[in-house]
């Protein structure tokens, strides 16, 4: 586990991350991090946009079901 200090950047409130947390999250400083509420009412910190993640999800399963179509479209 790790602890995360709030402080108070202008009229807002950050986080200070770690250099252990940012190995961690394989990000640095100017990346953009996603702050996730899970069902069970915690929260996940990742540098992976879930929204993107659903779009290449339903992207995928585009490909697969309609794979002779789109075979036949690239061969035209």
């Amino acid at each position: 586990m790790l602890t995360l200090k709030l402080i108070t950047i202008g009229s807002s409130t950050g986080v200070i991350l770690s250099k252990e947390a940012l190995a961690r999250l394989k990000v640095q400083k100017g990346d953009t991090l996603y702050l996730t509420e899970m069902a069970d009412g915690g929260y996940r910190l990742s540098p992976y946009d879930p929204e993107f993640e659903r779009q290449m999800r339903m992207a995928e399963q585009v490909l697969h079901d309609d794979r002779e179509i789109l075979r036949a479209l690239a061969n035209r």
